[in-house]
């Protein structure tokens, strides 16, 4: 199977709700899955996320 990732940053100015619904719209519209979540030591969260990649196979 293989992935495709997206890494996004969220300054620490982003309340925890705020970036909890940026992050579901992208999941629902764009298909994503949240595959990691950091949070740096200056408040900085580093998020991953991936969605599969669909691979279209030629018949005939």
């Amino acid at each position: 199977m293989e992935w495709e990732f997206d890494k996004v940053s969220f300054s620490r100015e982003f309340s925890r709700n705020v970036v909890t619904k940026l992050l579901v719209e992208r999941a629902e519209h764009g298909g994503w899955e949240l595959d990691r979540v950091r949070i740096t030591a200056d408040g900085t969260r580093r998020v991953i996320l991936r969605r599969k990649i669909i691979r279209a196979v030629r018949t005939a």
